[in-house]
């Protein structure tokens, strides 16, 4: 009987299957546009040449574009010259793509990596700059809508950016805007609060409603939200027939805004 030579089969077959997976390889390159010569056009780019090239991008707007060419710059040179400039840079992108976390997140490294930096005061600035215009879509959500939840976490972080800024830097170039956009985003998430605390007592959720509308009594008191959580609060206690709580937030509200129309309505 002839012996089947098995292991020597094996061998040539394990290197046919090889050469034409090779093969395939090969041609599946051609296939999707990729050859062999491709190569990173930046690749024998100087730092100066990244960095120009990065500028012009975003000059023109093309974020994703120079944002690519900036973190090829600060990993290759991460202490060259440019490479603060470059996270810098990063941040904004992000930024003005819309990428909260992102952009966020490039704000930290920069502020953890570089804090004397001299224009470490805009990286705060540009903390609550992200954080404000996601804000500004939460509201445009939150308005007109019977819900009763919505998180106001991008508020808040945009609020205690702000606050950072100007307690570190009171007289940075950006304290006045900051001081500003403090105003708005404390008005916004005190009436954010009253809205919620409205939904729960017109649903006679009323120790729910008194409980959202001490929110902005405790934490929103100078922003115009606090006369309707008082009375709110007045009125959730009267239809809860607890008449002593009742009037003692009747009696703030009248002492606060002597003239409100809440008071005039009850009268």
């Amino acid at each position: 009987m002839m012996k089947t030579h098995w292991p020597t089969r094996i061998a040539h077959l394990v290197a046919t299957l090889t050469m034409v997976v090779f093969a395939g390889a090969l041609g599946g390159c051609g296939w999707f546009g990729i050859e062999w010569g491709d190569r990173d056009e930046t690749l024998k780019w100087d730092p100066d040449k990244l960095y120009s090239e990065a500028r012009l991008e975003l000059n023109n707007g093309s974020w994703k574009r120079s944002r690519e060419l900036y973190q090829k710059l600060e990993s290759r040179y991460p202490f060259g010259r440019h490479a603060q400039q470059a996270l810098m840079e990063i941040a904004y992108t992000y930024y003005k793509e819309g990428e909260t976390a992102q952009s966020t997140q490039a704000a930290d490294r920069f502020i953890r990596q570089y804090p004397n930096h001299p224009n470490i005061d805009y990286m705060y600035y540009l903390k609550g700059l992200t954080s404000f215009n996601e804000e500004l879509g939460f509201l445009g959500r939150f308005l007109g809508q019977d819900i009763s939840e919505r998180d106001a976490k991008a508020a808040r972080e945009g609020f205690d950016a702000f606050k950072d800024l100007i307690t570190r830097y009171p007289d940075s170039k950006y304290a006045p805007d900051a001081r500003a956009r403090m105003i708005y985003l404390a008005n916004a998430q005190g009436q954010a609060e009253v809205n919620v605390a409205r939904y729960y007592f017109t649903r006679k959720a009323y120790l729910a409603a008194i409980q959202r509308a001490q929110t902005v009594v405790r934490d929103f008191q100078q922003t115009p939200a606090t006369e309707e959580a008082l009375s709110i609060i007045a009125r959730s206690y009267e239809s809860l027939q607890m008449k002593d709580l009742q009037s003692d937030a009747e009696r703030v509200l009248t002492l606060n805004y002597p003239e409100s129309r809440y008071l005039r309505v009850r009268r």
